[in-house]
């Protein structure tokens, strides 16, 4: 057996509400999910980017909590990465900029295909590329 897709995937920042700004009025994601101070989901595509205050979800559930899910969380820059076109890192790397946003790399990979890379709010990377970067 093998999984199809990556369902989910998680950032965990250090502010929530700076990193629900980011991702919806930067990166254009529409909201999902939110609960305050704990969670923000975004839908991506088929996927969904799930962002998580780690310092409310680290630590063992209340007995009554509605969803037995475990404690999780991470410390530190995690990394994300975004498909995009040629055109549209173009696109993206112009719009950063214009909002004052370091684009840290820009480069053609060895065997073909572009990434561009910079921060969010958090300090976590975030890069858009060519799938073909990994044979797509």
């Amino acid at each position: 057996m093998q999984p199809s897709a990556i369902l989910e995937s998680a950032l965990y920042v250090t502010d929530l509400d700076a990193a629900e700004a980011f991702y919806r009025d930067v990166i254009g994601l529409q909201r999902i999910a939110k609960v305050d101070g704990r969670h923000v989901f975004f839908r991506c595509g088929q996927g969904v980017l799930l962002l998580f205050n780690a310092e409310a979800t680290k630590h063992q559930l209340p007995p009554d909590a509605k969803l037995p899910v475990p404690p999780h969380g991470a410390v530190g820059e995690g990394h994300l990465c975004f498909a995009a076109s040629a055109e549209e890192i173009d696109r993206w790397r112009t719009a950063l900029e214009r909002r004052g946003i370091v684009v840290e790399a820009d480069f053609e990979w060895p065997s073909g295909g572009r990434s561009i890379y910079f921060r969010d709010p958090s300090g976590n990377s975030i890069e858009f590329a060519e799938p073909r970067i990994w044979g797509q």
